[in-house]
């Protein structure tokens, strides 16, 4: 089943927001990059591995740079804006600093430490439903502060509490029996806190890495072989990879694939031209047709229906100067869709 017309305009919303952040921050220039000296005398040893692919070494440590803020702007923004999107959840910080740390039992701590302890000392595997069943216990009254946690997505649909950390698809090495101790004590927290709930806690990773079938396939075996501890913490069912993450965060099949889609529609050599093209008013008057394709292909629907109703507005609107004034600005403020502008403009949809 597709994407709702709404989720598809907010997912390219991000897309152009990602979009038009790199393009203007591209190193065209890379005359100014200080570390050019330094970098040019480290990388003489790597000539050879150069030769035919960075000859412009300025160009390349600042294109390392870009690309490194792209993965930023990816990880940090698209992934958990769009996980957003999809599942209609939000980020939780059950810390001291946040939403104050939630209680634990005892007894709830006594079995996380052991539940670690045999994972550590590999004297257990990783085992869902038998570490379900050592923490989510109600027979002890004395109550401890849960560590700091966090879901970068929580959602919570009145019967079912869905927690998901959203990792990098290299993560620290080193770092999964401290996560897997984190986890379950946030299980057991908010199995407290949200009694009448069934809590799931997951480790949530946006693609494979090491796929090579598809943009979209993955391999969970091998993959968890392929960062260090993850398959000696976690169980298979703990962990939602590629398709697996996007599919359970929108309950929809195939929502990789349409991401990917909406970001390839979007994303092509002519972007500046197309966006600044959107951005021209006078675009709409002398080439509608490529105006309403390009308004098509982009997914903005809302900025659709405004087109669509063009001169009706105009003519409802003719004797307030305000509300020209909003009319006559551009759609998008630094890659940015102006919906104050839109919801000024649609009530006066016909």
């Amino acid at each position: 089943m597709a994407l709702s017309k709404d989720k598809i305009e907010r997912i390219s919303f991000q897309t152009i927001q990602v979009l038009y952040s790199r393009f203007t921050n591209f190193p065209e220039d890379a005359s100014q990059n200080r570390n050019a000296p330094f970098h040019t005398a480290f990388l003489n040893a790597f000539d050879d591995k150069f030769a035919d692919k960075a000859c412009d070494i300025p160009f390349f440590v600042s294109l390392s740079s870009w690309l490194h803020g792209l993965n930023t702007t990816i990880g940090q923004n698209f992934f958990e804006n769009t996980a957003y999107i999809l599942s209609d959840g939000e980020k939780r910080e059950y810390t001291s600093g946040k939403l104050g740390n939630l209680k634990i039992t005892r007894k709830q701590r006594e079995n996380i430490g052991k539940i670690t302890a045999n994972l550590s000392t590999k004297t257990a595997k990783p085992n869902l439903a038998e570490e379900d069943n050592l923490i989510f216990i109600i027979n002890d009254t004395e109550l401890v502060s849960a560590m700091d946690f966090s879901a970068d997505v929580f959602i919570d649909d009145g019967r079912n509490i869905t927690a998901i950390e959203l990792k990098t698809v290299k993560p620290n090495s080193g770092g999964s029996q401290g996560e897997k101790q984190k986890i379950l004590e946030g299980k057991a927290a908010l199995f407290n806190k949200f009694p009448n709930h069934k809590i799931s806690f997951f480790l949530g990773f946006p693609f494979d890495p090491t796929s090579k079938d598809s943009a979209t396939g993955f391999d969970k075996e091998r993959f968890t072989k392929s960062v260090i501890n993850l398959n000696k913490s976690f169980a298979p069912e703990e962990i939602l990879l590629a398709g697996e993450l996007w599919d359970k965060l929108s309950g929809e099949p195939n929502t990789m694939e349409q991401i990917l889609a909406i970001i390839n529609s979007i994303a092509t050599v002519e972007f500046m031209n197309e966006y600044n093209f959107l951005n021209e008013q006078q675009n709409k008057v002398d080439n509608p047709q490529k105006y309403r394709e390009l308004l098509l292909r982009w997914n903005l629907f809302s900025e659709l229906t405004l087109f669509d109703k063009n001169d009706e507005i105009k003519n409802q609107i003719m004797e307030s100067k305000p509300l020209i004034k909003i009319f006559n600005q551009m759609i998008f403020d630094s890659g940015k869709y102006k919906h104050s502008r839109y919801e000024k403009l649609k009530s006066y949809l016909i």
